[in-house]
């Protein structure tokens, strides 16, 4: 048996498969294209699964990749487990060879068996497999095909060996291939009470695609019988390297070394290195992939990853940020297969930078707020649902909680907080937004060709006609449905394009195109019928020219900024999404800062630039590898075929692409920024105008300007000074108005101790002090508390419909008088609800009604305390 680095495994297993005609297929995005019933790619299929359906068609049968998946969200999530099971992880890659239609069983499992005894040299007497149940041809072909003795066949039911995506979707028998690492460590074979056990493991996954299971459980023959295998790199890594444990293997032992280094751990046993190893990849690859940290979806899953990490740093000690520095450590061990990494590396450390500096002002006000709810509990158990808010609002985690309440002599309610968490699980894995019916998508299996690079319009047939999601032979005056054409100049939204609208002329009817979207390999005109229509009618199909034109605009100017955003701000900006209307165009790009309005001058000069040199924009169709050889810029993660479509703008800008174009950067006319900002950490967004609507929006900002200099009584040339003076002039207003309610508000002050009264020996002072500003009610009670030396303070005011209320006590009461419950006795009463110090808090409230009552209140409430 050979003992090979993973790097090694990993071409090795491609290699062998290319060698028996497999297409090499490089690892699509962690995001899945084209499947809403998925958060993350989970799986090395997911990228075939409309190939699998006969929904897509692809120029080979066979296929072979090494797929990076996560399982960190949704229903298959791993995240809790990780780094305290020998294999869990929430990112691994999936070793698979895939047959559409070409080879079945006997071929799959003999390519199976030839890799793993002939090319890796695994014993065969150590490898055991398993078959479904029912699955008779399978269980022959190993042991009378193969020579596996039959009792090291096990048959297992379906919950182990039939597989399927989700509970919809392609799915069919398994076969499962496990080895024995042998009598020395404790468990049984599959299907025996001692499974669970490390003896036996599982390595290899061989599915039998034969069905496509419905939402109601029926299971229909999938078009050809196909094949689907997935075999984990890490697990085999560990079996060729002789380890029991994935994280063991040479790939997570340079991870767990470089995680000690910045955390300056010295156990390399700790769980926590594991956990922070196993996280440098899933955070590293789904920044690479257009992921950012944000509190919903996909981004929610890589802040809570990140931050899982984070915190295991910190119990091993670490000091400032320190998971960033793990970037460099993870392109040499996964750099060569993944060279995107390397390039992109500078964007990934910023982003868990920035990130991880952000938690850590979320710790810090997760401790204050726990400290407010300390303050106000009655026992000695924190509630499970305060632990939940504390976790889930403010991303604290519940470990956390429980140490401090240990410094407390307290501890928490677990079993509460488990409970919120199952009902936060069970909501997660119901959201409709990942958890739809993957058959419910309308499909076509027709195929139109798009016409509209070199026409406006043009004579297509009907091939097929849908209203109401189902397939129809006429569409009826007046009713709404979908056309969909052998021919089109329509141009189907994609890339950022929107699509065409315009109309299909028949002979008994006009559909009237409100929109233009893919399905599958068919365009879809979306819209209404006047008059009938009907399959195999002829019609002539117009776009909108002119709206087209504005598009087209629109979408050659998007090509112009993302080169010019590159030459002024850096190499690291690449595109994370478009949006090209007529009216409009919008540009996400990766950078990490601002851009200043210098920046962005120079950026739309440059546009502009490049716009009056008249460009003629040159098409071709090429090879991709061609293509990127070329220069020809890809957004990674998108899905190309073999053959890509290449715009090049004069010596200026080249990017795949398979939208439409002017004929030369001069149609654009003008190209004008509208704004700029920050949309997620380390994306921002630029909107902007070309045409005819640059030239509007310029003429409109002119005329405001107009409008502005006419208030003042100047001339545009002299508006900023004029308005500089204003607001110089306003400031020292307003600075001298602060200063007269400070003394107002000092003199109100003094004049208010007189009411002040003795509760059992504790001076208190309670007023309305109607009239005052919200704003100077703290320093207010600052200057009280001086004058009163001990005491204890409350004031309220109610301006319109909204109440303000202070509590202020002297430090020498605060062990007896907390200020935050006196504060939040009163916000109570008028609707609200506040917090703070010990010494000092302030509350809001929306019924100032109930303010005299409030404040009539708080004698009491210090008597019973007194």
């Amino acid at each position: 048996m050979q003992h090979l680095t993973t790097a090694q495994l990993r071409q090795k297993f491609l290699d062998y498969f290319a060698k028996h005609q497999h297409q090499i297929v490089p690892s699509a995005s962690l995001i899945p294209g084209t499947d809403p019933t998925l958060l993350f790619n989970n799986a090395g299929m997911v990228p075939f699964k409309d190939v699998f359906l006969g929904a897509e068609k692809r120029p080979y049968t066979r296929a072979t990749s090494a797929q990076r998946c996560v399982r960190a969200g949704g229903k298959h999530n791993d995240l809790e487990n990780v780094g305290y099971t020998a294999r869990h992880h929430t990112f691994f890659e999936m070793l698979g060879n895939f047959s559409f239609g070409d080879y079945f069983k006997e071929q799959a499992i003999q390519f199976a068996w030839t890799f793993l005894t002939e090319e890796l040299g695994l014993p065969k007497e150590k490898l055991w497999v398993t078959v479904f149940t029912e699955d008779d041809e399978a269980a022959d072909i190993w042991i009378n095909k193969i020579g596996v003795p039959a009792d090291r066949v096990s048959r297992i039911g379906e919950k182990d060996n039939f597989w399927s995506m989700g509970d919809t979707g392609p799915c069919g028998p398994c076969s499962e291939i496990f080895y024995d690492h042998g009598e020395e460590v404790w468990g049984g074979p599959p299907g025996t009470p001692e499974e669970d056990g490390d003896r036996y493991i599982e390595i290899w996954n061989l599915v039998f695609m034969q069905y496509n299971r419905h939402a109601d459980g029926t299971m229909e023959a999938l078009p050809n019988p196909s094949i689907d295998t997935g075999m984990g790199l890490e697990r085999i890594a560990a079996i060729m390297q002789g380890v029991h444990s994935n994280y063991e293997i040479d790939l997570f032992q340079a991870l767990i070394q470089a995680a000690a280094k910045v955390t300056n751990a010295q156990d390399l046993e700790d769980k926590s290195l594991r956990v922070i190893a196993d996280h440098i990849r899933s955070c590293a690859f789904l920044v690479l992939d257009g992921v950012m940290p944000s509190n919903e979806g996909r981004g929610y899953v890589l802040r809570r990853i990140i931050r899982r990490a984070v915190r295991h740093g910190n119990k091993l000690g670490a000091k400032g940020t320190f998971f960033h520095q793990l970037v460099g450590a993870l392109i040499e061990q996964m750099g060569d297969a993944y060279p995107e990494l390397a390039k992109h590396q500078s964007i990934i450390e910023k982003v868990l930078r920035i990130e991880e500096e952000q938690f850590g002002k979320t710790l810090e006000r997760g401790l204050a707020i726990l400290e407010e709810h300390l303050s106000a509990l009655e026992g000695d158990v924190i509630p499970g649902d305060v632990v939940f808010k504390l976790y889930d609002t403010y991303g604290f985690p519940a470990d956390l909680t429980a140490d401090v309440a240990r410094e407390r002599f307290m501890t928490i309610d677990e079993r509460g907080f488990q409970q919120c968490m199952d009902v936060q699980r069970k909501k997660a894995q119901q959201a409709g937004k990942f958890g739809a019916d993957y058959n419910t998508q309308l499909r076509s299996d027709k195929s139109s060709d798009f016409k509209g690079y070199e026409a406006e319009h043009y004579s297509g047939t009907v091939v097929e006609l849908f209203a109401a999601g189902d397939k129809v032979s006429v569409l009826e005056d007046g009713q709404e449905g979908i056309v969909i054409l052998d021919r089109t100049p329509f141009y189907a939204e994609s890339g950022g394009q929107v699509g065409d609208t315009g109309v299909l002329k028949a002979g008994n009817g006009e559909f009237i195109v409100t929109d233009t979207q893919k399905l599958g390999n068919a365009i879809a005109h979306y819209g209404k019928v006047s008059g009938q229509m009907g399959v195999n009618d002829k019609v002539d199909a117009r776009i909108d020219a002119e709206r087209r034109d504005r598009i087209k605009k629109n979408h050659t100017a998007t090509h112009l900024i993302h080169e010019a955003l590159r030459q002024e701000l850096g190499e690291h900006v690449n595109q994370k999404g478009s949006l090209v209307e007529p009216d409009r165009m919008r540009f996400d790009f990766s950078h990490f800062e601002g851009v200043t309005r210098e920046q962005l001058q120079r950026i739309e000069q440059q546009v502009n630039i490049e716009i009056r040199r008249n460009f003629a924009l040159q098409t071709e169709l090429m090879a991709i590898d061609e293509a990127k050889a070329k220069g020809a810029m890809a957004l990674f993660g998108e899905k190309y075929d073999d053959e890509v479509r290449v715009v090049s703008i004069g010596d200026y800008s080249i990017e795949l692409c398979g939208g439409t174009h002017v004929q030369r950067t001069g149609d654009i006319g003008l190209f004008k920024i509208v704004s700029e900002a920050g949309i997620a950490a380390g994306v921002r967004r630029i909107e902007a105008v070309t045409g005819d609507d640059a030239l509007n929006y310029v003429a409109e900002q002119e005329n405001k300007l107009a409008q502005i200099a006419a208030l003042l009584k100047a001339d545009n040339a002299s508006v900023l000074d004029k308005v500089s003076g204003l607001i110089e002039r306003s400031k020292g207003l307003e600075k001298q108005v602060a200063q007269l309610n400070d003394k107002l508000a000092s003199a109100a002050g003094a004049s208010l101790l007189d009411s002040a009264i003795d509760v059992n020996g504790v001076k208190l002072l309670v007023a309305n002090v109607a009239g005052t500003e919200s704003k100077a009610l703290r320093g207010m009670v600052d200057d009280l508390k001086n004058k009163m030396g001990s005491g204890i303070i409350a004031l309220g005011v109610a301006n319109g419909e909204k109440v303000s209320l202070i509590a202020g006590v002297t430090k020498d009461l605060t062990g007896q008088f907390k200020a935050g419950e006196l504060v939040n006795h009163m916000a109570a009463q008028v609707g609200g609800k506040g917090g703070g110090r010990p010494d000092m808090a302030q509350a809001g409230g929306s019924q100032p009604e109930h303010l005299d009552s409030a404040l009539a209140s708080v004698q009491a409430w210090v008597s019973e305390r007194g």
